[in-house]
């Protein structure tokens, strides 16, 4: 099987692959799963119209024994996900680190799936609860499936996975009444932290705002444990990965987070599906950081302990490639529900570390697949099927749908000439690397794990002033939803040794005492690359509601759509009903949403266009509170000519006063964008749009 085409690109290859699996309906008859023709599937065969169903009517068994088994169980952790088709292009040759055969050659394209998922919730729970986001990404490449299975966050809360049930068991409902669903704002994971300080600087994680992303398009994704890097020399590196997204990093203000899991549970999933519908194609490149194996114990932390990250300001990322999503599944059960991710799918040219819990996680993803696939033979699954040929000695267990001809299913043979044979390393033959292991059996944790503390106060200071702000809010909501007075007091006592300043200021919100014989934690270094403040700003793929009723001024509308789509935002006009409206010069506009089936935490931005209409925006309650959930969870709003008396209508009537001698030009405040009396609207647009790529105005007083 050759996975050359002429121009090198084999990202095709996955999608043709499944086409062979793909069964169009369209004008076709209904069959029995034994494609025998159905003629009626509305009735069950009875004795006269009112009698009994009969055992012996095969259709009707048929279509309910499916129905009642056409549930699997759904994974312990990750059940709710979203997924998606795509490729990965390589910008430079890697032979010199590793011989991974997709990190080669820059001329091809690797096809890739990838599915991100919420942690702690059960399939039907919301997107936008504060949690951790799984990014897990399988490569098809030409010697076979490597997973790179990781999360948003670099680090995670335990350091051997032999603590791994533990912590979800904590973090799960608790077992006596299954509440709360999909939330650590309960006594049992609190418990858990505060019995555990290793899970400290992980929940400085989520407790941030990368607990709750705007988007999985505007989120990072880490490959969390430590592997290394072997090249055809047998040299090897250490390395950790990184996916970063192309619109930058940005997150979802808390209010607004819970707001959407009651208005919308399915907004993450429904935001990928759209964009790249619409063909705003999610895109994300690959970064690497590499450590030589003689500088394993150079720094201040262990870069095999998963509860630390390794700063970039003193290893840098090198990006190496761009990974986009351009095809949405043709099935969700059949391809995000059945695909089988686990870290131990690895390729010659990457291989592992002592890291100990990435050594279980080898072991358990397996084992669920097991359970939750049904048997063994999952990988022959068409979306986890390698594009890449098969052949092995397997021959049976449950689902096998590979045809082997022949007696032989075992190694050595002389029936079939030693076939199918071992590769050497030179043939591409996986060979582990060869590292020098000595010790004695032991059941122990390494003293360079037990420093807990102090990248969890490195992650503090690389806050800025109102990320902190989001942190103790996120403490506030989470450690005070606790029942047990004495857990919130040792929380607060335990992440004082994180920051005093943090546990002053969340032990009022707790209702228990900040620690007064605190030690003060004078480490001041910080990691830049952590905060959210210095990521990529784009206006791209934002969405803008434009409100609108009869009587707005159609040039507006237009001139505003326009410059947006210009810059690839997405615009939706929304107002009180569906009806057709009538703008100032006769203009027809059917509006895209109505009051009722959209809301203001669907959108980065609102709009308000000059025009007659204004006034009976101001006067309905739903225009007003559009304004007043755009104000509170720091998005930008514009005005323009009339437009500014709705502002003045709501709770920004204050703010707005900074507005008010934006005569002929357009003034901005706290993201708060408003020109008035002019007929020259471009400048305006485009400092809106300015204002619309930085995300929120966190500053902004409410």
């Amino acid at each position: 099987m050759s996975f050359h085409t002429e121009n090198g690109d084999s990202s095709m290859l996955k999608t043709k692959q499944m086409e062979a699996y793909v069964v169009d309906n369209k004008n076709q008859k209904l069959t029995t799963d034994n494609a025998v023709r159905v003629s009626s599937t509305d009735d069950s065969l009875k004795v006269g119209e009112r009698g009994p169903t009969l055992l012996e009517d095969v259709h009707f068994r048929e279509k309910i024994t499916h129905f009642d088994h056409e549930r699997i169980p759904e994974r312990v952790v990750h059940a709710r996900g979203s997924g998606a088709h795509g490729y990965f292009e390589l910008y430079e040759s890697m032979a010199e680190y590793t011989m991974a055969d997709f990190l080669q050659d820059p001329a091809v394209k690797t096809p890739v799936f990838v599915r991100f998922s919420t942690v702690v919730g059960s399939r039907g729970s919301s997107d936008t609860t504060r949690d951790v986001r799984g990014f897990a990404t399988k490569f098809y490449t030409r010697s076979g499936n490597y997973d790179l299975v990781g999360n948003n966050m670099p680090v995670f809360f335990i350091q051997d996975a032999i603590k791994f049930p533990d912590i979800v068991h904590a973090i799960k409902p608790e077992p006596n009444n299954e509440i709360p669903q999909a939330t650590a704002a309960h006594d049992t994971f609190w418990d858990f932290v505060v019995n555990t300080p290793e899970t400290a600087h992980m929940v400085m994680w989520l407790m941030s705002d990368r607990g709750i992303p705007r988007s999985f398009r505007m989120m990072e994704g880490f490959g969390v444990n430590t592997f290394r890097f072997v090249n055809a020399q047998g040299k090897a590196r250490f390395v950790k990965f990184h996916w970063k997204p192309m619109l930058g990093v940005h997150s979802l203000a808390m209010d607004e987070a819970q707001k959407l899991s009651g208005k919308d549970p399915d907004f993450h999933r429904r935001d990928l599906w759209e964009a790249i519908e619409r063909g705003s194609y999610p895109e994300y490149e690959l970064g690497v950081q590499m450590l030589e194996e003689e500088q394993e114990f150079d720094f201040d932390f262990d870069i095999l302990d998963p509860t630390k990250f390794w700063p970039e300001e003193i290893i840098p990322v090198k990006i190496i490639g761009k990974m986009t999503l351009n095809k949405n599944v043709d099935n969700f059960f059949a391809e995000t529900e059945q695909v089988a991710f686990c870290p131990a799918n690895i390729v010659p040219g990457i291989d592992f570390s002592n890291d100990p819990l990435l050594q279980g996680r080898l072991f358990s993803y397996e084992d669920t697949q097991l359970s939750r696939l049904g048997g063994p033979n999952f990988r022959e699954i068409p979306i986890n099927r390698p594009v890449a040929p098969v052949h092995n000695n397997q021959r049976d267990g449950m689902h096998r749908m590979t045809i082997n001809p022949g007696p032989v299913s075992y190694f050595p043979n002389s029936i079939a000439q030693n076939s199918p044979s071992t590769a050497s390393r030179e043939e591409g033959g996986f060979v582990h690397y060869a590292e020098r292991v000595d010790g004695q059996k032991i059941r122990a944790r390494s003293d360079s794990f037990r420093d807990h503390f102090r990248q969890a106060t490195l992650f503090w200071n690389s806050m800025s002033a109102e990320e902190k702000k989001h942190i103790i809010n996120g403490f506030h909501y989470e450690a005070g939803s606790v029942k047990d007075k004495s857990i919130r007091q040792k929380v607060v006592d335990m992440f004082a040794n994180v920051s005093p300043e943090l546990a002053k200021a969340i032990a009022p919100g707790l209702g228990v005492t900040a620690p007064i014989n605190v030690i003060p934690n004078y480490m001041k270094s910080a990691s830049p690359a952590v905060s959210q403040e210095n990521t990529i700003k784009s206006p791209a793929t934002r969405k803008v509601a434009i409100l609108v009723e009869n009587g707005f001024c159609p040039v507006s509308v237009q001139s505003m759509t326009e410059a947006l789509k210009a810059v690839n935002a997405v615009v939706e006009t929304v107002s009180i009903n569906r009806s057709v409206l009538t703008g100032k010069d006769g203009m027809l506009l059917e509006p895209n949403k109505d009051f009722t089936t959209t809301h203001a935490t669907f959108y980065d931005a609102v709009y308000v266009p000059g025009g007659d209409h204004v006034s009976a925006l101001a006067q309905n309650k739903d225009a007003r509170g559009f304004i007043n959930d755009c104000l509170n969870h720091y998005k930008t709003i514009g005005a323009s000519n009339e437009g500014m008396e709705l502002l003045k209508a709501t709770e920004a009537a204050v703010l707005a006063q900074n507005l008010l001698d934006a005569q002929n030009t357009p003034k901005v405040f706290e993201g708060m964008v408003a020109i008035q009396n002019s007929s020259d609207l471009q400048p305006f647009f485009a400092e809106f749009i300015n204002q619309l790529s930085m995300h929120r105005h966190w500053s902004r007083p409410v």
